[in-house]
C-alpha cells in the first residue's frame, strides 16, 4: 500500500450498509482486479472516471512509493512490453489514507524496467470505488474491513 498524497486530509467516515446495494456486473471483456475477497470491475470504474474526470484528477506518483513485491515474473512479458505508459494507473483507497494499485501492474513493471521513476495516476477514494465491487459478500466484508480500520486509526493503530 502507498500513503496519501500531500493534499489536505479528508474526514473519513464509517460506511453504512445500503440494503439496495447491487454488485457491479461483469460482462464479457470486462477487466477485474481481485484483492482477496474484494474484486473490482476495473472496466466500469474506468468508465465512471471518464464521465467524472473532474473528481479524479491525474497526478504524478513516485514508483518508489509503490511496493515492489517482485511479482513481475508472473506478469505476461508481451503485455509489459506493450504497456501504454501514458495511461494513468488506478490507486484505490483500500484502508483510510492507504491506496493499492488496482490497475496498472504491467505499466509499473515496464516503467521500472525502463528506469522511469514516475507514472500518472488516478486516486479513487472510498466510497467512490465501493459501487464497483462485484459481489454482495465482498461489499459486506469491505464495509466491516473499512470500519475496523477507522476504529484502529482512532486508537492510534494502522
Amino acid at each position: 500500500m502507498i500513503g496519501p498524497t500531500h493534499e489536505p486530509a479528508r474526514p473519513q467516515r464509517r460506511l453504512k450498509r445500503v440494503r439496495e446495494f447491487r454488485p457491479c456486473t461483469i460482462e464479457a471483456g470486462d477487466e477485474t482486479f481481485r484483492n482477496g475477497i474484494f474484486e473490482f470491475n476495473v472496466t466500469k470504474l474506468l468508465g465512471f472516471i471518464g464521465v467524472h474526470a473532474e473528481r479524479f484528477p491525474v497526478e504524478s506518483v513516485d514508483l518508489g512509493d509503490i511496493p515492489d513485491y517482485g511479482g513481475h515474473d508472473r506478469l505476461d512479458q508481451a503485455t509489459i512490453d506493450g504497456a501504454d505508459l501514458s495511461r494513468p494507473i488506478l490507486l484505490a483507497e483500500i484502508a483510510p489514507g492507504l491506496f493499492n494499485v488496482i490497475d496498472g501492474h504491467h505499466r509499473i513493471a515496464r516503467a521500472r524496467r525502463d528506469g522511469i521513476g514516475y507514472l500518472s495516476a488516478h486516486r479513487i477514494r472510498c466510497p467512490d470505488h465501493v459501487a464497483f465491487l462485484t459481489s454482495t459478500k465482498a461489499y459486506e466484508s469491505y464495509i466491516g474491513y473499512w470500519n475496523s480500520k477507522l476504529a484502529d486509526r482512532g486508537r492510534g493503530r494502522r
